[in-house]
């Protein structure tokens, strides 16, 4: 068996469907199906049961296929750890990092990265600190920028950065009536108290900003009103800019920009910490060491 062929079964049991993960897989979909009735055929075992949604692996399934992610996860550790005997004259990365954070930072944490280690590739994978937080805990990821404090993660996980919770508003928006100056020249606070009135424009449960801005409410016990309440990040900040609600963002990803605000949540802020982290009780190779070096740097400019 080769390795690909692992890749495709763990790609079938993901997707649930043949003919999503013929796409994800950049191959035919009879090609991809005809593998999986040959490879069953051959095993003389049935791995997925066929349904009018798609597919599901059976029990038998479901044990191969931990099976061959372990067997994959095996292989790609060695691989890891021949490329670090080479000096990563090769080798292959997968850092995880949220689409918002990744906006402002990943493509300067990638170019510097390359011009140090133009032979050794990054996968970059992008979700949610929560998402990729589970994907380190089932080791599919080599490294990852996440929002603290970890949940499942703990000695994996050192400070990157402390970032602080802000909110966007345009400057014409009528809850500008209710913004202080701060002493630093362009900033601005506002008690959340006075924000609840207006319309907010919130991220998913299931994220860092929604969640914590729902935590923030709960605790001083406001009714905040919103409409659009699982929008990403970049989408909540796009329509807050133009002036359709208040949205919840980062110091860390505010861009400059004559028509909006970014406004202190009361007037000693909010904050988080930023932590890198490592898949828990995983080698860490030196690609990885390499490129966590990268992106201290890079944070520590933006």
């Amino acid at each position: 068996m080769e390795m690909k062929e692992f890749v495709y079964l763990i790609t079938l049991a993901e997707e649930g469907n043949i003919s999503k993960a013929a796409e994800r897989l950049y191959m035919a979909q009879s090609s991809l199906s005809q593998f999986l009735q040959q490879f069953e055929t051959e095993l003389g075992v049935r791995l997925f049961v066929r349904t009018s949604k798609g597919i599901r692996p059976t029990n038998n399934g479901e044990c191969f296929i931990e099976h061959a992610r372990a067997m994959l996860l095996e292989y790609e550790r060695a691989k890891n750890e021949l490329w670090d005997n080479e000096n990563l004259a090769a080798g292959k990365i997968i850092f995880g990092i949220s689409s918002f954070r990744g906006l402002g930072v990943l493509p300067k944490i990638l170019k510097n990265f390359y011009e140090r280690y133009p032979n050794v590739k990054v996968e970059v994978v992008e979700e949610n600190s929560m998402r990729l937080e589970e994907l380190l805990l089932e080791g599919k990821l080599d490294l990852a920028v996440i929002a603290m404090p970890a949940v499942r993660l703990k000695n994996e996980v050192s400070i990157l950065k402390r970032d602080e919770i802000l909110l966007i508003a345009n400057k014409d928006h009528p809850v500008m009536e209710y913004v202080r100056p701060m002493k630093a020249e362009g900033q601005y606070w506002v008690d959340l108290e006075d924000t609840v009135q207006y319309e907010y424009i919130m991220s998913g449960h299931d994220t860092i900003l929604g969640s914590f801005g729902r935590e923030m409410f709960r605790k001083k016990r406001l009714k905040w009103n919103s409409l659009n309440n699982n929008i990403t990040a970049p989408m909540a900040v796009a329509m807050a800019r133009e002036g359709l609600g208040l949205a919840f963002t980062y110091r860390s990803c505010a861009e400059a920009n004559e028509n909006v605000r970014y406004l202190r949540i009361g007037r000693n802020g909010v904050f988080l910490d930023l932590g890198i982290a490592y898949p828990s009780g995983e080698y860490h190779s030196n690609g990885a060491k390499a490129l966590e070096q990268v992106v201290r740097e890079i944070y520590r400019l933006h």
